[in-house]
């Protein structure tokens, strides 16, 4: 006998927004929308209040609690996610209120985050963003959190089982921090071993569901993972770049950013992030489609200013511009190139940008070797690019793009 199981329902939602005047209501419960949609929850309706400042006990004002309460009984609301980062006394205060599961914008980016981790960098610095912020939020839990320990050694009046439980999440905070710093330490140890090597970087950044992990598809065929979903992908994926000019560098793809980033993930995803802090040109991957292009642009911005990256060399890469009638509107930041990376269109003139931008370790140079010193010439070939090759009577004449340290080293063949 085959017992048929049905798909699990996704959970009804209902998105709360607060607005105090600090930005779009409307944009962002559209991008709050797009989150709940990628957690997999199902949005039944959307309420915005206007107020000065959050109510102290629930965030929102008492005459809309009790009209949102209502319709979550009338329209069997399972979860009810607010726009803005809650105390734990607001969202236990809205919980008793509606007797419905409430969380807000930084726990349902964290859910996201905890489902894309892959790698198993990505699992700690999420595990570690979800322990420093479930930690104040332990309390309130009733007889359940109250009962004290149960084996040896925990008779008597020991501790509660809340005081047990936040010992353990601290404990395992102080775990997860010594992992990363290691893991953050051969990073940086990777990171000088590239600047010895002479390896260039270029860093791609960008919000979230802009086109990098199908930019970097179009340019290395890294075969990431590529769809139209926030944080599709969330673990740094690095490739290298043949560029036009002979070079080869290694192009690091790097977290998707998004409007109000969590502090916790700006900090557990440090080390990602400073991949452009090294980074010798960054690629500011934009939507250039979206009707807040201007803002991506801005936010992106931000935070590689918060991470000193202030002086790098930035490509604007409008990505998706297949889709715009009109690019002048848009404000890019630095050098700008349009292109469309799922059909790879503009890709050559990206590739010459990021030659421009980046150190100038190659140039031109004419040169005449021996036949007596073959392997020179073969040196050259493999470094370079050959513009010209000729045969004569007195030597092997090349014209060829290559490192300057080259050309330094055997600079007596030099025409």
């Amino acid at each position: 006998m085959i017992n048929e199981t049905k798909a699990e329902s996704p959970e009804k939602a209902l998105l709360v927004c607060v607005d105090f005047g600090a930005y779009d209501p409307d944009s962002s419960l559209d991008e709050l929308e797009s989150l709940a949609k990628t957690a997999g929850a199902q949005v039944e309706a959307r309420v915005v209040q206007k107020r000065d400042k959050p109510d102290i006990a629930t965030y929102i004002g008492a005459g809309r609690l009790d009209e949102i309460k209502e319709f979550c009984e009338n329209n069997e609301i399972d979860l009810i996610i607010f726009d803005g980062e809650l105390s734990p006394s607001q969202q236990r205060n809205v919980e008793d209120v509606t007797d419905v599961r409430v969380i807000d914008r930084t726990m349902l980016i964290l859910d996201i985050f905890a489902s894309r981790a892959r790698t198993n960098d990505g699992k700690l610095q999420v595990e570690l963003a979800q322990l420093k912020y479930s930690l104040p939020r332990l309390g309130g839990k009733g007889a359940e959190m109250s009962r004290l320990g149960g084996g040896i050694g925990t008779r008597g009046p020991g501790e509660t089982k809340l005081e047990s439980d936040r010992r353990h999440i601290r404990r395992r905070i102080a775990a997860l921090t010594n992992e990363l710093k290691n893991i953050e330490q051969r990073r940086n140890n990777l990171r000088k071993r590239r600047k010895k090597d002479g390896i260039l970087t270029a860093a791609i950044v960008g919000y979230t569901n802009a086109g990098k992990s199908t930019l970097m598809n179009c340019l290395t065929n890294a075969g990431v993972l590529a769809q139209d979903k926030l944080f599709a992908t969330l673990d740094p994926t690095s490739r290298g770049l043949d560029l036009p000019d002979g070079r080869r560098i290694m192009l690091v793809d790097t977290v998707g950013l998004i409007r109000r980033l969590p502090h916790h993930l700006v900090e557990a995803f440090k080390s990602t992030l400073e991949e452009a802090v090294f980074a010798d040109v960054i690629l500011n991957v934009c939507d250039a489609s979206s009707d807040e292009c201007n803002e991506h642009l801005e936010v992106t911005q931000r935070l590689l200013d918060s991470l000193g990256c202030s002086d790098k060399p930035v490509i604007s890469v409008m990505n998706k511009c297949d889709k715009v009638e009109n690019i002048y509107d848009i404000i890019p930041l630095g050098k700008v190139v349009m292109i469309s990376a799922l059909n790879a269109t503009g890709v050559d003139k990206l590739l010459d940008a990021i030659v421009e931008e980046l150190p100038k370790t190659r140039k031109t140079a004419e040169l005449l070797i021996p036949y007596s010193s073959g392997d020179v010439a073969a040196a050259f070939r493999s470094d370079g690019v050959v513009l010209e090759e000729d045969y004569r009577e007195d030597g092997i004449y090349l014209k060829l793009i290559c490192d300057i340290r080259l050309i330094e080293k055997y600079k007596e063949y030099l025409i």
